[in-house]
């Protein structure tokens, strides 16, 4: 069972469509895999439409049948295709909502190694936004030692994780901000692979470590509208 959930206020935003791209993709992922959060959308979806339909008497039926067509199509193209078992194989512990990103699995991206044990593929960047990416960390590995500049969404997609506050598993949806700083430790039994959303580069705070800070500043979108 799932120990760590979106806040409802989260969920209401997803809801309501207010969430930035990057943290309604990291909500997504989370929905994928936590049948007790897709209950709560969809009763906040239906909450929604009550709304939307009780301030809206007065709109065309023209206007509402177009409105019909562009929810059941996203709906269906939300749907997973029927795959062959080879194509399950490849994308095992990859949720729907990822797929797109991940069109050759995990082994198909770009990983850059940071540690022996602890290598990054960045998904995708919002302009001057958040950072999607993936963490890859070997069974047993501990990460380096950082804090948090920013805001961090971290999704559990294999293995799982502890650090000071807790076992993080498949599905778990972290949060941390600026206040936070901590040691993540994966556990024995097998590699950790996470989406990470971060709105601002993290800090290694390691003496050797923080060499690395330059790399993650670097590859950090934020750093386009520092002239990096």
């Amino acid at each position: 069972m799932l120990s760590c959930h979106p806040t409802l206020d989260t969920l209401t935003d997803y809801s309501a469509g207010a969430l930035p791209l990057a943290h309604a993709l990291a909500v997504s992922v989370h929905l994928d895999q936590c049948t007790q959060c897709r209950e709560q959308v969809r009763r906040l979806n239906m909450v929604g439409a009550e709304l939307f339909a009780t301030h809206s008497e007065t709109t065309s039926q023209e206007h509402m049948a177009k409105l019909k067509d562009n929810v059941m199509a996203a709906i269906a193209n939300s749907q997973a295709q029927a795959e062959s078992p080879e194509e399950r194989e490849g994308f095992m512990h990859i949720p729907q909502s990822l797929r797109r990103f991940i069109p050759k699995g995990f082994n198909g991206l770009n990983w850059i190694h940071l540690t022996p044990s602890f290598k990054l593929a960045t998904l995708c960047n919002e302009m001057g936004g958040a950072q999607i990416a993936l963490s890859r960390v070997k069974p047993g590995a501990r990460l380096p030692s950082h804090r948090h500049t920013g805001n961090e969404i971290t999704v559990v997609l294999k293995g799982a994780f502890s650090d000071e506050d807790g076992l993080y598993r498949e599905g778990d949806f972290i949060c941390r901000d600026h206040h936070d700083k901590h040691q993540p430790r994966v556990t024995k039994d097998a590699e950790c692979i996470c989406l990470i959303v971060l709105d601002s580069p993290i800090e290694f705070t390691g003496w050797l470590t923080r060499l690395l800070n330059p790399i993650m500043r670097h590859f950090h979108p934020s750093n386009a509208l520092n002239g990096g």
